[in-house]
């Protein structure tokens, strides 16, 4: 007989039923008094149950309607490919990734001055305190929170590239705008962790309790200095990034 408590198991069936599709994305989930039922269980105990998939992202309260096994749709994000001015581009790189995944992105920006941190100062090579222009864009794929940019630029390159600190988009993509007016994105130097969320992240993401987020940091570089510190924060849950480095000519179609 096993020990494990009857709560795990309601939430371990019930998890296996949504990965193999018994419960799609969008679907309710039964009531708790079926659920009762069903698993021969006192309420608390398939409430504790539902609890830990609520903690795991995997359904949701519906509007006092029961649970609603929430969308997941991994996106798929090539990090090397990203800005990569040798690859085609519809706009800028966000935008380009998710329409050629058949997909609708949507972003949403603010623009301001902002004091260097101690983080983006190492990382932009000035001082602590030093105005830098903060570009900051909510992305969105098919309507659901998908990630945060945050992007740091450092004033003497405002200076040469204007348009960094104006409000809205950049049609072409910074790193291609920036290109035009000579300064070139020559490499970049990137740091990759998972932590739990902020509140202010788990508002804006709309993650679930449980819920990771991937944070990705990328230092661009021109010739001779860092022009650029990108902090990127992804859903865990939604989201993978994969890198193409050497030769990979083996792959053929599979890329």
């Amino acid at each position: 007989m096993s020990t494990q408590p009857l709560y795990r198991r309601v939430a371990d069936i019930l998890r296996s039923e949504i990965s193999s599709g018994v419960f799609a994305p969008g679907a309710r989930l039964p009531s708790e008094r079926d659920l009762c039922d069903r698993f021969d269980a006192s309420r608390n105990t398939v409430r504790n149950g539902l609890k830990v998939l609520v903690s795991e992202g995997l359904i949701a309260p519906s509007q006092g309607l029961g649970y609603e096994v929430r969308s997941h749709e991994v996106f798929s994000l090539n990090a090397s490919r990203f800005e990569n001015l040798t690859f085609p581009q519809n706009g800028d790189a966000y935008n380009t990734d998710v329409t050629q995944a058949g997909r609708r992105p949507h972003q949403e920006f603010r623009v301001e001055m902002q004091p260097a941190s101690a983080e983006v100062a190492e990382r932009l090579h000035i001082a602590e305190g030093a105005t830098t222009v903060l570009r900051f864009c909510h992305r969105y794929v098919d309507g659901v929170p998908w990630s945060t940019q945050a992007t740091n630029y450092p004033m003497w390159l405002v200076e040469r590239a204007p348009r960094l600190a104006e409000p809205g988009d950049i049609d072409e993509g910074t790193t291609r705008y920036l290109a035009g007016v000579g300064v070139e994105q020559m490499g970049y130097f990137d740091a990759i962790s998972t932590r739990m969320p902020t509140p202010e992240e788990s508002r804006l993401l709309q993650t679930g309790d449980g819920v990771p987020v991937l944070v990705w940091r990328r230092t661009g570089y021109s010739v001779d200095k860092p022009i650029r510190f990108t902090i990127t924060t992804l859903r865990g849950d939604l989201n993978e990034m994969n890198y193409e480095i050497g030769d990979l000519t083996a792959l053929g179609g599979e890329k």
